[in-house]
């Protein structure tokens, strides 16, 4: 869809800010190594950054296409970043967490930390991981339900931004997809609360549904674009007629 708001404003300008520092976060524990058992071991990290930092630009990218196809700078807007942006910067480090633990343990490496007073310590202990699930899964349906909440206004707004049938569609899709989003989560909270240990597989296959949703949602789109292409009645019978 073509944008609409060309110049960054002081409000896209604070958010990109915001998930920069966002990014930092993420690297702000690993200090310049001094020897290379050091740099081997931030190299373990590598991993568990690298998905924290896919999982981080997905929500950049998906505020920065909302601020391309509407251009909106008004209060709810505004706001609605604000409540984004919160979310965004507390939840770095139990997605940083979540994430070092998922690739230590698939890794097979160490699961003991050495605290700065000197005792080890395992990252987690079993009855913890539940409540890990649900922080984590609260983070994620709090950060897509704001989309859910910021792509309603656009499409509430639509007369007023002129948007075409097709960018409607779109409008639609993407409240759908992140309103989806926001629902595996909740589920993999409530999974993760009632279930508790035992069910702490099933809180993080879960997830897996993301790929299905998105699928179907893509899927729906398609046959609703070749329904917006097709021409209509009146301009088969204008055609017929000239």
């Amino acid at each position: 869809m073509p944008g609409r708001h060309h110049e960054v404003s002081r409000l896209e300008g604070f958010s990109d800010a915001v998930f920069a520092f966002a990014v930092t976060l993420l690297v702000v524990s690993l200090e310049v190594p001094r020897t290379f058992d050091e740099l081997w071991e931030a190299m373990r990290g590598f991993l568990a950054f690298a998905i924290s930092f896919a999982l981080l630009f997905q929500v950049w990218r998906r505020h920065h296409t909302y601020f391309r196809r509407y251009g909106l700078q008004d209060g709810a807007t505004t706001a609605l970043t604000g409540v984004l942006l919160f979310v965004v910067l507390f939840y770095v480090y139990p997605l940083k967490f979540l994430w070092t633990l998922v690739v230590t343990t698939r890794l097979g490496a160490n699961e003991l930390v050495r605290l700065a007073d000197g005792r080890i310590e395992p990252m987690i202990l079993n009855d913890q991981v539940p409540r890990l699930f649900e922080i984590y899964g609260l983070g994620g349906a709090a950060v897509f339900g704001v989309f859910v909440a910021l792509y309603s206004h656009a499409y509430r707004q639509r007369d007023a931004l002129r948007l075409s049938p097709t960018e409607t569609l779109e409008t639609r899709l993407s409240i759908m997809s992140c309103a989806s989003l926001a629902a595996i989560a909740l589920t993999s909270v409530m999974i993760a609360a009632v279930g508790g240990v035992k069910a702490t597989p099933a809180a993080g296959y879960v997830y897996f549904a993301i790929g299905l949703s998105e699928w179907a949602i893509g899927s729906y789109g398609r046959r609703q674009r070749k329904r917006l292409m097709r021409p209509s009645a009146t301009d088969t019978a204008d055609i017929s007629r000239a």
